[in-house]
């Protein structure tokens, strides 16, 4: 094999396209998909391509020192892509220290078995961290998210990697480690687990239950095919300059409740009801503490260094992920019941 890349979090909604990506195209590549199985890694999101010669798959907990260690002794990687990570705000806001051991340990962890194993011959090495452009904080009505923005976060998770991009850093700046770090905002798409936004209300109109939205629903964010930051992933990866960041956008600004009842009249129409039914179901909630106001990208660095930008509108990405959860309601019905878990053991015995 010409490289072996470790993916963690390869299970994941965002991961499962890395994976798939870098597995079909870099088919002399070997690619290790590392994964803990929490609630939201699931392998059935990579059924098409499990029995590929170039596909592995090895569970671990990225917390696990030892484990992680042996997983680098044995394939010996050319390449880190570190997507593993707790993601979800409500969840953080609930318990933060499990944030804090994951996405702050866990990237220590990587970070210091990526170096012993290299051990300062870094030709040809890489450890790219995916982070997020909630470490930037808030913005006001005008502005956007630049590589230069200083980190500002409100939440703990946005402050938990915040601590990992300064960690990924640290390792390049003090041992010589060879990194990218890429900041992306938010991602929607096929295979994404039905807490975040987007497959949550998609879920709750086909259950006919309530559409909540916090606060007054005027929460801004940028939104991104999935599809399109796996791609960008890739280019970052293989032709990003070391040491540097890159934002990842997708030039597509929406406030969440017009995006809500976007998704209300688009589903409608995908349903056959009448337009409007779905829109009755959105409930106003109480908000989010910390909520940050506004998040929105500009991706100009990654186009005219790298030439990515976003293949689809977002219109039509939209329509391909409805189209995704309406063709795969089994999908949803075992990830909402749990049954997804058993699948490794079912096909790893």
């Amino acid at each position: 094999m010409k490289k072996t890349i470790i993916i963690t979090g390869g299970a994941g909604f965002i991961g499962s396209h890395v994976v798939r990506e870098f597995s079909i195209k870099y088919t002399d590549y070997q690619i290790i998909n590392l994964d803990a199985l929490t609630y939201a890694g699931n392998l059935e999101n990579l059924k098409d391509i499990e029995n590929k010669p170039n596909y592995h798959f090895e569970k671990a907990d990225i917390t696990d020192e030892n484990k992680i260690n042996e997983i680098f002794q044995k394939y010996q990687p050319d390449g880190v892509i570190h997507l593993a990570a707790e993601s979800h705000v409500d969840r953080s806001i609930s318990s933060p220290l499990d944030f804090v051991k994951t996405n702050v340990l866990g990237t220590a962890n990587l970070l210091n078995a990526a170096k012993s194993l290299w051990n300062g011959n870094f030709e040809g090495k890489r450890f790219h961290h995916v982070s997020t452009d909630e470490v930037f904080g808030s913005l006001g009505a005008t502005g956007f998210f630049t590589e230069e923005t200083k980190y500002d976060p409100h939440s703990p998770y946005s402050a938990s990697k915040a601590a990992s991009d300064h960690f990924v850093r640290a390792y390049g700046d003090t041992f010589g480690l060879p990194f990218v770090i890429t900041n992306c905002s938010n991602n929607y798409g096929p295979n994404h687990f039905p807490e975040k936004l987007i497959p949550l209300m998609i879920y709750n109109i086909l259950n006919h239950n309530a559409l909540p939205v916090y606060g007054d629903g005027n929460y801004t964010r940028d939104w991104l095919f999935v599809i399109d930051h796996a791609k960008a992933i890739d280019l970052v990866f293989h032709e990003g300059e070391n040491g540097k960041n890159y934002n990842v956008g997708g030039f597509n600004e929406w406030k969440n409740i017009d995006l809500v009842k976007l998704l209300c009249r688009l589903m409608d129409k995908k349903l056959g009801g009448s337009e409007g039914d779905s829109e009755k179901l959105i409930t106003f909630v109480k908000d989010r503490p910390g909520h940050d106001l506004r998040y929105a990208i500009d991706a100009t660095k990654i186009n005219k260094e790298l030439g990515w930008k976003p293949s689809v509108t977002f219109e039509e990405g939209l329509a391909k992920t409805i189209d995704w959860y309406l063709e795969n309601q089994e999908w949803l019905k075992n990830v909402t019941s749990g049954e997804y878990q058993k699948y490794y053991e079912k096909q790893y015995n």
